[in-house]
This record gives structure tokens, C-alpha cells and sequence, in this order.
């Protein structure tokens, strides 16, 4: 059996069982039991999510509304677009996108539109974020969660390109969002 220029056929993997090892509020985490090509049985370490959406609001002046806030897992404070899980696995994801715009930035828009939808980290896990651009946007009120501190910024495209090139900017929702926005609409 090949290993370096495998066909699809000699890569079929089989899932076995998967176990339970915890239950948080947002994700479960699971030991599953594979039997990889060379019949061999391994345990995968398997994170599902219920999915999340974000969106990239751009003012009538072309500038991206971003949030400046703390993330526990980096132990510091990040740039990102806004973003948040769904309420349930059957909710919209432009809805929840229109939910956290407003929640977030206190902004509520007349359109909204599909971007790109991205898997930040199919090694473990099978969250999937489907990020939207808002325009038309009018500003109403945040409705920031209990744990949520944050401050709305405006940035210009060419002033937040060099932060993600910079390594400043890593959070893969955002980098993804802000390249396939300049690419798709500032050409």
C-alpha cells in the first residue's frame, strides 16, 4: 500500500465507535476509534461543534468594523471580526451572523451576503463557520452577553492587511474574512 501518493481508494478509513470523554457548553469531545488502511485501529481525538457564524461589516465609507476583545485560550486581547456560536444546530447561520452584528458592534445592516465559509480545524474538529458581509449599516445598540468586553474599531482595508501579514491578526475567521472580502470585492 502506498503512503506518499495514495489514491482516495487506499486512504478509506473506517470509524468503528466513538466515546464520550466530556461535555461542555459549546463542544463535545470524543475519543473515536479508527481502523486506518493498513487495518490497524487508532483513536482519533474528535472536538464536534454545533457550527458558528461571523460576518465582516463594512461602513458606508468602506471601512471594516472590527472587535478588539480578550480570548481566554491566547490569554490575550485580539482583533477579530465578529463572530459567535448558533443557539441550536437547526438555527440560520445568517441569522445568528445578524444576531452577533448586533450584539457585537451595535450595528444592524440592510444587506447581508455569504462570503466563505471556512472549518478552522478539520484535524480535530468539525466546526464550521459561515461568515457573511453586511452593508448598510445603522447603528443601534450592543447587546453584549454577560461575558462579553469588547470595543467596536473602523479600520481601512489597507491598514489591516499588513496586522494579519504582520502576525498581529491570526484568528483564522478573520484572516479568511478580510483576504476573500479584498478579493472578491476590491479588485
Amino acid at each position: 500500500m502506498s503512503k506518499g501518493n495514495a489514491t482516495e481508494e487506499e486512504m478509506k478509513t473506517k470509524r468503528l465507535g466513538r466515546e464520550l470523554v466530556a461535555k461542555g457548553s459549546i463542544i463535545s469531545y470524543y475519543h473515536d476509534k479508527i481502523q486506518v488502511p493498513n487495518g490497524k485501529i487508532v483513536t482519533y481525538d474528535t472536538i464536534l461543534h454545533q457550527g458558528a457564524a461571523a460576518v465582516l461589516p463594512v461602513t458606508n465609507e468602506g471601512k471594516l468594523v472590527m472587535v478588539r476583545q480578550y480570548r481566554n485560550i491566547l490569554d490575550r486581547i485580539t482583533l477579530e471580526i465578529p463572530a459567535g456560536g448558533l443557539d441550536g444546530p437547526d438555527e440560520p447561520t445568517i441569522e445568528a451572523a445578524k444576531r452577533e452584528l448586533e450584539e457585537e458592534t451595535g450595528y444592524v445592516c440592510d444587506s447581508i451576503e455569504p462570503l466563505i465559509s471556512i472549518f478552522p480545524t478539520v484535524a480535530y474538529s468539525n466546526e464550521k463557520i459561515d461568515i457573511y458581509v453586511a452593508t448598510g449599516l445603522s447603528k443601534t445598540e450592543q447587546h453584549l452577553d454577560e461575558d462579553e468586553y469588547l470595543n467596536v474599531e473602523e479600520w481601512n482595508i489597507d491598514d489591516i492587511i499588513p496586522l494579519i501579514y504582520g502576525g498581529i491578526i491570526q484568528d483564522s475567521k478573520t484572516i479568511s474574512a478580510i483576504l476573500a472580502y479584498k478579493e472578491k470585492y476590491l479588485k
